[in-house]
C-alpha cells in the first residue's frame, strides 16, 4: 500500500512537469500558454517553435506516461495500483501543480501510459493517430478519435474492468479538454498541422 501510495503521487508530480512549457523556455521560444492555442502541448509547440522543439516536447510528455507505468510493472504491482499510476500521470499532465494547474490536453502522456499498460494498446492507438493525422492533417480530430477507440483495445488486449475504466476516464478528460476544438471541427475552423520553418 505504501509502494503503491508513493508510485502514485510521484506519478502525479511526474506529470505536473511540463515539457512544453520547459523546452520552450530552454529554446527561448514563446510561452505556449501565451503563443498560438495557448495549449501547452506539443503540437502548439510545433506551430510556434517548428519541428525540434515539438519532436522533444512530444518525446518529453510520452516518457512522463510510460515511466510510471514502467515503474509499477518493475515493482509488480496489480491492476488497480496501475490504474491509479495511470491516472495520477493524467492528471498531472493536465493540471500540473508546477504551473499554476494550467496544462496540456494530454494525448502524449495518455498515449505513454497506454505504451507503458502494454505495448500493443500503445501500439494500437498511435497506428490510428498517425493514420487519421495522415489523412486528415488534424491534429486534435486525431487525439480525439484514436483515444475514443482506446477503450476497446484495453478491453482487447488486457480486459481487467480498473484498466477499462481508466482508460474510459482518461478519454472521458480528453475529450473535456478538447471541447473547444471540438466547436472548431463542428464549425469547419480548427486548424490543421502546420509548423514555422526553421
Amino acid at each position: 500500500m505504501i509502494t503503491t501510495t508513493l508510485l502514485i503521487v510521484a506519478a502525479y508530480l511526474l506529470g505536473s512537469v511540463s515539457s512544453a512549457i520547459i523546452v520552450c523556455r530552454l529554446m527561448r521560444l514563446p510561452d505556449p500558454r501565451t503563443e498560438g492555442s495557448n495549449n501547452p502541448g506539443a503540437t502548439n509547440v510545433l506551430r510556434i517553435g517548428g519541428k525540434k522543439p515539438a519532436a522533444i516536447t512530444l518525446l518529453g510528455d510520452s516518457l512522463k506516461g510510460l515511466i510510471p507505468m514502467l515503474a509499477g510493472h518493475l515493482l509488480d504491482v496489480g491492476a488497480g495500483a496501475l490504474a491509479g499510476i495511470g491516472l495520477a500521470v493524467f492528471i498531472g499532465h493536465l493540471y500540473p501543480v508546477f504551473f499554476g494547474f494550467r496544462g496540456g490536453k494530454g494525448v502524449a502522456t495518455a498515449l505513454g501510459v497506454q505504451f507503458g499498460l502494454y505495448w500493443p494498446i500503445g501500439l494500437c492507438v498511435a497506428a490510428v493517430w498517425l493514420f487519421v493525422a495522415k489523412a486528415l492533417k488534424i491534429s486534435s480530430l486525431s487525439g480525439l478519435i484514436s483515444m475514443a477507440l482506446a477503450p476497446l483495445f484495453v478491453w482487447l488486449f488486457w480486459p481487467e474492468k480498473v484498466l477499462i475504466g481508466m482508460q474510459l476516464i482518461i478519454t472521458g478528460l480528453l475529450i473535456w479538454r478538447h471541447r473547444s476544438n471540438i466547436r472548431n471541427l463542428l464549425a469547419g475552423r480548427e486548424e490543421r498541422l502546420t509548423h514555422k520553418e526553421q
